[in-house]
């Protein structure tokens, strides 16, 4: 056999050098194996608002300050009445108004006209795009004693300035 460098040998030829396969560790053994799926984030239950809130409201211990009764109005009536009685509310600095509209129906808004439960579908778009829509920290329902589904809470903004 033929000597190479400092007393390494050259296979003869025909045979192949002998293959060593150094143990390679595994990433895969370190890994840990996926974890089940988060559930998602809880919706936040209101800007502005914190768990205090929603605490008092849910056992019904908030008196609101002012109220708006807008059940048994026409659409345009109810719609004025209540850019009305927000406006006076604020003016007054009320913090809790409690509003009534009576109980959803389960029709979509659009499909709804005049009939009943129209101005509960229609409230929540006029209060978004209405002038006091920014002035509105939070929505909640209403205790029982207070209407429950017929009736809502609108927490507003405390005034600046």
């Amino acid at each position: 056999m033929p000597v190479a460098e400092q007393g390494a040998t050259i296979p003869p030829a025909g045979k192949a050098p002998p293959v060593f396969i150094r143990p390679v560790k595994s990433k895969l053994s370190t890994v840990s194996p996926p974890r089940a799926a988060l559930p998602p984030p809880a919706a936040p239950t209101g800007r502005g608002l914190d768990s205090h809130w929603d605490r008092r409201f849910g056992r019904g211990a908030i008196e609101p300050d002012f109220t708006l009764d807008l059940h048994g109005h026409t659409l345009e009536a109810a719609h004025a009445r209540l850019d009305a009685g927000l406006a006076q509310a604020r003016a007054m600095g009320a913090r809790v108004v409690l509003l009534i509209a009576g109980k959803d129906r389960g029709a979509p808004a659009a499909d709804r006209g005049d009939s009943r439960g129209a101005i509960r579908s229609k409230l929540l778009d006029w209060l978004a795009a209405g002038p006091h829509g920014s002035a509105i920290a939070a929505i909640r329902k209403a205790h029982r004693r207070h209407g429950g589904e017929g009736a809502l809470y609108l927490v507003l903004r405390r005034p600046r300035g």
